[in-house]
């Protein structure tokens, strides 16, 4: 059975439910189409499908007995920073090129409770750390709308295997907008959940107080039913906050009449593309057309979030990042009696540019003489962005934004500048800071590429965001959209 890949999950879910199709059938249908074009966009770091195929006949035999849920027999990809247990997780570095866990991370594990496929882990910059995908150790990840064009990053393989349907949805993680900044630039929806809402335990650190796993998925209702899938309390993660289950479909139906929106002036920065501009514009005239009340908003300490940013997640990538040392696990210089030159050599030869570069970038920060001036001066700034956005809440429900200022970018084109990188994700950053729930949503088109509208809401406001991406997929038809690949 051919064009199953073309399903959404919630589609998949019914077909399957309805036995229409089998579980096997779909996963065989998404393997295929992995075959036909992974070789030009490298979404994938590794591909399971033996592994897949035996979930797959097990969850057709969950099905035959009646013991389903929404993402049962539903294929997914895991981004490569997330434990799986038996399949290599490496980060996308030469530092844990051949690591292998033992466990799975406990997103891993409430999804293969409920019977979901694991097809593959995704392609990724290394450690996270990038907007592009080029910083992988193994290759880029090309978009699907222009496979000269980036995806984003740093879950630029779970956006472009989403949106060229290799998988219905994959999961990110986002520290700094890396589920969200990929979402957009890829025409997919893309859902940063509230600090602690979705457990860490079994996500490969880079900045602890700032990253947060995610879903990527082709509309608002499937990122809800993920999300149902992947969130609550998990004891092992200290940061896991003691949130009761919730079903976000639950009133994704609701109107959004008598909804306060606010568009902070400070995200529609002079750098912004015009395209990008008129299509969030037009995106916000259509939530007002449904109802939505629209008003203007100040965020003046957002100007701040991008060097705050930029001390506080290197700092701690630069304490997560010292436990590869060569002694425990990963790659290990051997070719050498000397200890310390073993670990230098080790360090060197492991790690690539961009990581490199923010280690250094840590280490100054937290140095004897440099700490009060930066690190403690960053964490500052963070209460300042976090009291803006708690003030500006007291006003609206929800914020609307770009997600990107730009659209997918050239491959190579901003890799000799790092700042410009950085820059890409000016948008994106603030939510992370200040621990919040976003969502990115396709609205449009520029230069024939897909644009992203970002929302943002208060602490455990995800329902509401959900309703709200939903309202307007259901009155446009971006969403639907898919790349010719």
């Amino acid at each position: 059975m051919a064009g199953l890949w073309h399903l959404s999950v919630r589609e998949a879910g019914l077909r399957l439910q309805r036995r229409e199709i089998s579980s096997v059938e779909l996963t065989q249908d998404c393997l295929e189409r992995v075959q036909q074009v992974e070789s030009r966009l490298h979404a994938f770091i590794t591909i399971t499908p033996e592994q897949a195929l035996r979930q797959a006949q097990a969850a057709d035999q969950r099905i035959a007995t009646g013991q389903t849920c929404p993402l049962t027999g539903i294929p997914l990809q895991v981004k490569d920073l997330i434990s799986t247990a038996g399949i290599r997780t490496t980060c996308a570095s030469r530092m844990l090129e051949n690591y292998v866990p033992v466990y799975n991370a406990t997103v891993v594990d409430k999804l293969l409770d409920q019977g979901a496929v694991v097809l593959g882990k995704g392609n990724m910059d290394e450690f996270g750390m990038g907007s592009s995908t080029e910083n992988s150790a193994f290759a880029p990840t090309h978009n699907p709308w222009n496979t000269k064009r980036v995806p984003g990053g740093s879950s630029g393989g779970s956006a472009a295997a989403v949106a060229a349907g290799l998988v219905p949805f994959a999961l990110g993680s986002d520290t700094g907008g890396s589920v969200r900044q990929p979402a957009a630039l890829c025409g997919v929806v893309g859902l940063k959940p509230t600090y602690g809402l979705v457990s860490r335990y079994g996500l490969v650190a880079f900045a602890s107080s700032l990253d947060q796993i995610g879903p990527l998925a082709r509309d608002a209702y499937d990122c809800a039913l993920v999300l149902n899938g992947i969130c609550g309390h998990d004891p092992r993660d200290s940061t896991s906050l003691p949130q009761p289950a919730t079903d976000y479909t639950s009133g994704l139906e609701q109107e959004l009449r008598g909804l306060r929106l606010g568009v902070p002036e400070e995200y529609f920065t002079p750098a912004m593309q015009p395209g990008v501009r008129q299509a969030v514009e037009a995106g916000i005239k259509a939530l007002e057309g449904l109802g939505a009340t629209v008003q203007p908003v100040s965020l003046p300490t957002t100007k701040y979030a991008l060097a705050c940013y930029y001390i506080i997640a290197p700092s701690e990538c630069s304490a997560n990042l010292a436990r590869y040392d060569g002694v425990k696990y990963g790659y290990s210089f051997q070719d050498t009696s000397n200890m310390w030159e073993a670990m230098e050599k080790t360090r060197q030869g492991g790690f690539g540019p961009e990581v490199k570069r923010r280690i250094m970038l840590g280490a100054y920060a937290l140095s004897s003489g440099y700490y009060d001036a930066y690190y403690l001066k960053a964490q500052q700034v963070r209460t300042l962005i976090r009291q803006d956005f708690a003030r500006v809440f007291q006003q609206v429900d929800a914020l609307v934004a770009p997600t990107s200022p730009v659209v997918a970018f050239p491959l190579g084109d901003k890799t000799a500048d790092p700042v410009q990188m950085y820059l890409i994700d000016v948008c994106t950053l603030p939510v992370n800071i200040a621990g919040l729930p976003a969502l990115s949503a396709p609205c449009g088109f520029s230069e024939g590429l897909p644009v992203g509208m970002q929302l943002i809401g208060p602490h455990l406001s995800e329902a509401t965001l959900l309703r709200i991406g939903h309202a307007y997929q259901q009155a446009t038809d971006w969403h639907l959209r898919r790349p010719e690949i």
